[in-house]
Formats: structure tokens, sequence, C-alpha cells
């Protein structure tokens, strides 16, 4: 696709989207999605991604725009591999449900049983041994954001630098120097770190690297076999999709076919959207097929989709995420618009930017994936060096763009079986 150089504020772009969508009759609207799909990519400056949906058990419709590499020119299809960054965190959370299921551990075990290098970590609320499972499923536990806050040196110069810290031997030194910031449980802030100490549960409890565990539980009985953790196996390494960070017209390429190091449980899972459909599917769910029970009991998925936790932080404004009241479930988010639920994750990482969305009532659900981060504004070139975590100017993120139309207008037509599909490309 050819990039647009007009970048129209969002508000207007809403607007016409909204205009579009409804001024169309039924036939006709899953074209308009498709156009406003296309449009929107356009204009955040997108060099490539894709959008699936899915409804019930039928086939998935999927969308494809623009290039997976911009150096080589490559497509975007099928077979395009994406880092999915943090809904990642779903398959962790589903993996620590299946281990409870078990009886293997319960949620309201300390995380200092499993991971006693935790009792070095300061916490002045009380005992280190107050922060249970579940809150850090809840990102409840107190823990800093990033897994690794400190940037290097001289950005100017950091291709030499890892990723992501490579070892936990790495993230344990640093426990000393690291505090809970509020009372367990007692509200919501956002953390990669505690998605990275519950890996460290699965593996010790599993005796199972993170990333065989998932692969063995998860990937493998739902048929995801083009999905695997950071560097790809050598016959699919062609499928990789390049990643970008777009500030204005600059274009900076980001690390390509990265190792996301300790962080994989937060942020590692790379598979092409027609795999993500597969677990779509899985998601919504189907009665017919035992193993979608087998990787987890549906009880156990309801429970993970209650929201128990408000997505705000005292004394901080609401954000555009925040603004809509977002609730915390277990390892997913949960919107409650006009009495009607919905599940969702995004993702950001290394210029890869990320959405699942999920009705479960209709049995409907998306995917999408861009494989370029619009930061929104200009910024001076020695903040765009390669970096992990990369994130859009949240006014102008173009998922939210996307969410709303797909909850407004796509996903009611899809359930009442009006819709003309987004896209001659099935899978």
């Amino acid at each position: 696709m050819t990039l647009m150089s007009n970048r129209f504020p969002i508000a207007r772009v809403a607007l016409l989207a909204v205009s579009l969508i409804a001024a169309a009759p039924a036939w006709a609207q899953g074209d308009a999605f498709a156009q406003r799909f296309d449009a929107v990519l356009s204009l955040h400056g997108v060099v490539g991604g894709g959008i699936a949906i899915v409804h019930m058990q039928e086939p998935a419709t999927v969308r494809f725009f623009g290039k997976a590499r911009k150096d080589t020119q490559q497509p975007v299809d099928g077979e395009t591999s994406y880092n999915w960054a943090s809904i990642t965190k779903t398959m962790t959370a589903i993996a620590i449900l299946q281990l409870r299921d078990r009886g293997k551990l319960s949620l309201d075990d300390s995380a200092v049983r499993y991971v006693p290098e935790l009792r070095q970590v300061h916490d002045e609320f009380g005992s280190i041994d107050a922060i249970t499972i579940r809150d850090l499923l809840t990102h409840s536990a107190g823990f800093r954001n990033p897994t690794w806050p400190w940037d290097c040196e001289d950005a100017s110069n950091c291709d030499w630098q890892p990723f992501e810290p490579t070892q936990w031997a790495q993230v344990a030194a640093m426990l000393p120097y690291t505090q809970v910031a509020f009372r367990p449980g007692s509200h919501w802030s956002y953390s990669n770190l505690g998605y990275v100490f519950l890996g460290q549960i699965i593996q010790r409890l599993s005796g199972d690297d993170f990333e065989i565990y998932v692969h063995k539980n998860i990937l493998m009985p739902l048929g995801m076999t083009s999905s695997y953790f950071d560097r790809s196996p050598y016959f699919l390494e062609s499928h990789v999709s390049g990643s970008y960070l777009r500030a204005g017209d600059k274009l900076t390429v980001q690390p390509f076919n990265f190792d996301t190091g300790i962080t994989t449980s937060n942020s590692g899972l790379k598979a092409p959207i027609t795999d993500m459909v597969k677990y779509l599917h899985f998601l919504i769910g189907d009665s017919a097929n035992p193993r979608y029970a087998f990787v987890l009991k549906r009880d156990s998925l309801e429970e993970a989709w209650k929201g128990v936790l408000p997505v705000t932080e005292p004394g901080k404004p609401a954000t555009a995420y925040t603004k809509s009241a977002p609730m915390m479930g277990l390892g997913f988010f949960v919107l409650d618009l006009q009495g009607h639920r919905y599940v969702y994750h995004d993702g950001d990482q290394g210029g890869f930017s990320s959405e699942m969305l999920i009705d479960p009532a209709e049995h409907t659900a998306s995917i999408l994936a861009v494989n370029t981060t619009d930061t929104g504004a200009p910024a001076p070139p020695s903040t765009l060096h390669p970096q992990s975590n990369t994130e859009p100017e949240p006014g102008t993120d173009l998922r939210l763009t996307l969410r709303q139309e797909l909850m407004d207008h796509v996903f009611p037509r899809y359930s009442a079986g009006t819709v003309d599909k987004i896209g001659d490309r099935r899978k």
C-alpha cells in the first residue's frame, strides 16, 4: 500500500468512519470496514499488517495490508509472523490456571513460595508473603512496569545492547534494588515484571522452560503449528515480519527476528494471524470440541474474564486507554459497554502493535497486528534507537479507532449474519 502523506486529525477520521459505515447497506458493510482498515493504517504510516475476524466456528475472514519487510518489499500474507508482545500474557495466565486446575498451586499462594528470590525485594507495606499469584495476574502486586528500567547510556549507540535481559540471573541480581510501590492488592498498575515472575512459577512447577510448557499445553493442542517464541525456526525465518518505529516522517528499523530474553512470558510469542485465528476459536469456545476443555475448562476461562479491579491508578489522570473504565481480570482486560461485555488485550514491543478483542456472548472475536508503531509526533533522533518498549501515542492509537468500529458496527453484523465479509482472503 502507498503511505498517505497527509495525517488528518484522528477525530475527523473517526467521524468519517462512522458516517461511512452507518450509511452503507448491510451487504456492503464488510467492504466499508476493509476500506476503513486500509485507510487507518495508511494514515499512520504503517508498513504492513493484518486483521482477522471470527464468528462461532465459521472460517475466519482475513484482511492483509502492505509489506512485511520494507527492505525486500515482501508483501504481508497468511504466513507473515508477528511478535504479539503482551498478548503473550493471556497464554501465561492460561498456563497458571491450568496448573491451578491440576492442583499444582492456588491463586492465593504467596508468589515468594515459588520464587524465593523475591524475598530480597524492598516492601515497606509489610511482608513480601502478602503478594499472591492472583496479584501478579491482575497487575496489583505493586511491581514496576518495565522488566528492565535501565536504558542504554548512549542513545546514539545502542545496537550492541541485548534487547531485553537474557537470563533470570540478571533480573534476580536487581531484586535488592526493586521495591513494592503500593500495598499489594489495593489497586491496579500494569507490570511486565510481574509476568516474568509468573513465567518463573510455571517453569519451576512444571519442570519445563516456559516456552516448552506453553508449546506442549497450549500451542500443540490448538494446532498452532507455525507459532513459537522469540527467534524463528530456520524454515519459518523468511516469513518473519520486520518492525518499525515511526515518528513524523522518520522510520526507524527495529531489531529483526529478536529474542525477548527473560521476558518471554510477558511478550515472547510469535505467530502468523492465521495461527492466532485458532487461538480465537478456542477463546470463543465450542462445546463440540473436547480439546478446548483440555487446554482450559470453560469455567476457568470465564473466571479469568471477570473484572476484579478498575484499570486506574490513584492520583493519575485517565488516559485514552482507561477513560472507558475497563476492569482487570486474570490476564485479560474486561470492558462493559451498556451491559455488554468485551474482553481484550493489546501488545506493543519492538515496533509491533497488536490487539485481540472478544465478544463472548456473541462468540465473535478479532485479532489485529501491525508492524509499525506510530508515536504520533516527531521526536529527537536520539530517542529513535532500536528499543523493546515501543508504544504509540495514546490519543492517536489506531487500535482504539478500529476497536470502536468493530464493537459498534462489525461485530453486531457478524452476529446477525448480515455482514459481507471484510476481505476476499479467508483462512
